[in-house]
């Protein structure tokens, strides 16, 4: 059987077969790299039932063509706070996993907000939300921060889409010039009173943002939650830190909280069957973590209702 032919049959058994038996080494030991090496360009169907176009040689594209997924522990965070007329706000919303999985969730009356400063990613973005007929998303094309301005963006890896920097790289294999604006400013003071959600994904821009949104977190319901993916090593490449941002939203009442991220594709078969809890942050990351801040004070936050 040819290797492309063998690529399609083992997907298929990885994405709608029961259970997980062979799935993560099928994945480690064979699919994840072939189709990195021997890309594939298709149609697929997510696991919240809407359909994109994805290229399997960049990572994010490559999972939700295997899985139908993207960081399964968030995504079923998500799928379990966000309820009907919600908003939430999608910081970096890159091709719009999330702000798609969101845009389910809250339903017809509800609103997502998805604000992305790359041209082709706000592109990709707008077509996926057209083709699924996602009339309640907004997408915003600038980067959010704590000033208004201009800002460069880096690429380094064309395989890796998805961590496209302010931090200037040492090998650049694109750049290009984004609008910056405070948060206060890209989003409405009646979208920010309804907001369940502030997800930041801003690969090294984490601070800046927070510090743009200190000004709304009055505004925010007593049940919005925030989560923020800190990246340590960007963060001290600018002079900023971990534990300054954990800080500054403590001063507002919010309890901090880890979500496990393992990008490893073996990890991805079980962890969907069984996600992870939020557990609170005892220690200030080192490496890149996803962090949930929340109000509630509890060991861990319960998904599942």
């Amino acid at each position: 059987m040819p290797s492309s032919a063998l690529a399609r049959a083992l997907r298929a058994y990885v994405r709608h077969a029961p259970g997980t038996v062979g799935k993560a080494r099928l994945v480690d030991r064979f699919l994840d790299e072939h189709l990195r090496t021997h890309p594939v360009h298709t149609a697929v169907r997510l696991r919240s039932g809407d359909v994109v176009t994805v290229t399997t040689s960049d990572v994010i594209q490559r999972y939700q063509y295997l899985f139908g997924e993207w960081e399964p522990n968030l995504s079923a965070f998500l799928r379990d706070r966000l309820q009907p007329e919600d908003t939430f706000i999608d910081v970096g919303a890159h091709r719009g996993a999330f702000s798609l999985l969101a845009s389910r969730a809250v339903g017809p009356h509800g609103r997502v907000v998805a604000i992305e400063p790359s041209p082709q990613f706000h592109d990709d973005l707008c077509a996926a939300a057209t083709a699924n007929h996602r009339t309640n998303i907004r997408t915003v094309r600038s980067a959010a921060s704590d000033t208004s301005g201009t800002l460069t963006l880096y690429l380094e890896d064309p395989a890796n889409l998805g961590h496209t920097s302010a931090v200037r790289p040492r090998h650049v294999h694109a750049a290009f010039e984004v609008s910056t604006a405070p948060l206060t400013d890209l989003v409405s003071q009646a979208e920010l009173a309804a907001t369940r959600i502030i997800k930041i994904d801003v690969e090294g821009a984490e601070a800046a943002a927070v510090r743009g949104l200190l000004p709304a977190l009055t505004h925010l319901r007593d049940d919005a939650e925030l989560v923020v993916e800190v990246t340590p090593r960007l963060l001290a490449k600018q002079g900023e830190r971990v534990a300054d941002i954990i800080d500054s939203l403590r001063e507002h009442g919010y309890h901090v909280y880890t979500i496990t991220n393992d990008y490893d594709p073996a990890t991805y078969p079980r962890t969907m069957r069984r996600p992870q809890l939020p557990v609170r942050c005892t220690e200030t990351p080192k490496d890149l973590t996803d962090l949930v801040f929340s109000r509630t004070d509890a060991d861990h936050l319960t998904i599942g209702r």
